[in-house]
């Protein structure tokens, strides 16, 4: 459920061509990584490098938004500021997705 919402999230937040390719390659790579976490689930080298990057992606997300985000004078259309506040939306999740990650972490045997 995780990736699902983080992939819609993120594919919403890239239909306004207002945050550059390098905000959904660093969204959808660690998307994919988090798929490689689910298929082997014995694996805590696959959890914790989808921990690593979904924690990557709250530092790049905040750079992203806070540096490609337009200014007060310009005219936001309506997917604009659906796309915007998606990719902020998704941003708030990320701490709950990282919590929930964790988790998994210590259920799969991490320490």
């Amino acid at each position: 459920a995780i990736i699902l919402v983080h992939w819609l999230l993120t594919v919403w937040g890239c239909m306004g061509h207002m945050l550059p390719s390098s905000y959904a390659w660093g969204n959808f790579s660690v998307l994919a990584v988090g798929i490689w976490a689910i298929v082997q689930r014995d694996s805590l080298d696959a959890i914790m490098m989808f921990l690593t990057g979904l924690l990557l992606t709250v530092l790049t997300d905040i750079i992203h938004i806070s540096v490609f985000y337009p200014s007060p004078h310009n005219f936001l259309s309506d997917v604009m500021r659906f796309s915007i506040g998606m990719a902020i939306f998704s941003l708030l999740l990320k701490p709950l997705s990282c919590y929930l990650v964790y988790r998994m972490y210590r259920e799969r045997g991490g320490e």
